[in-house]
């Protein structure tokens, strides 16, 4: 009886250590999330498992070219996974397909992207980039819903950056996506 009693209080002392120590992370560090759709083919698939780095932001603003998840600004319940383009201060100029940043300090960069598959060839656009704010882009440009379809994403609705790949396991990696732009 006596060993059935210690047995119990050694779970006991383990699951709230589980808690204790996994409760937080899972609240304030890291997250899992499930890539849904084709708007990121080919960076990323549709089932693909990553985990969300929640603590980066706390400590420096995303950068251009950071795979980032958020809410989605037309339904705070659903969450987006999309590239930074644009950053505040910047105008954002597309035409067709091609993508230019008119930077704060007036200076001009034209973006090379290789993650791009699906450029869509027909689109034209300049949007400037208040403060707050950030202009996102899926990678497979067709197929996606983003900031040229619904406008700016406040960036107070920024969950994290893409810092894991766990599935599909032939593709595990840290800091999935990233690609080296100016900033």
């Amino acid at each position: 009886m006596k060993l059935l009693g210690s047995a119990f209080k050694e779970i006991a002392i383990f699951l709230v250590m589980a808690v204790v120590i996994v409760l937080p992370i899972r609240l304030f560090i890291a997250q899992p999330f499930v890539v849904e759709g084709e708007s990121m083919h080919p960076t990323f698939e549709n089932g693909d498992y990553l985990i969300v780095d929640e603590l980066s932001y706390h400590f420096h603003e995303p950068h251009r070219g950071d795979v980032i998840v958020f809410r989605y600004p037309g339904d705070p319940s659903v969450f987006y996974i999309k590239r930074v383009i644009g950053l505040p201060g910047e105008t954002v100029s597309i035409t067709k397909g091609v993508v230019s940043i008119k930077k704060a300090d007036g200076s001009m960069l034209t973006l090379s992207e290789p993650y791009v598959v699906d450029e869509d060839a027909t689109y034209t656009q300049s949007t400037h980039v208040g403060p707050g704010e950030l202009f996102v882009m899926g990678d497979n440009r067709p197929k996606s819903s983003d900031s040229r379809v619904w406008g700016l994403l406040p960036e107070s609705n920024v969950m994290g950056r893409a810092l894991i790949r766990l599935l599909p396991a032939g593709q595990f990696g840290l800091n999935p996506g990233v690609v080296s732009i100016p900033q």
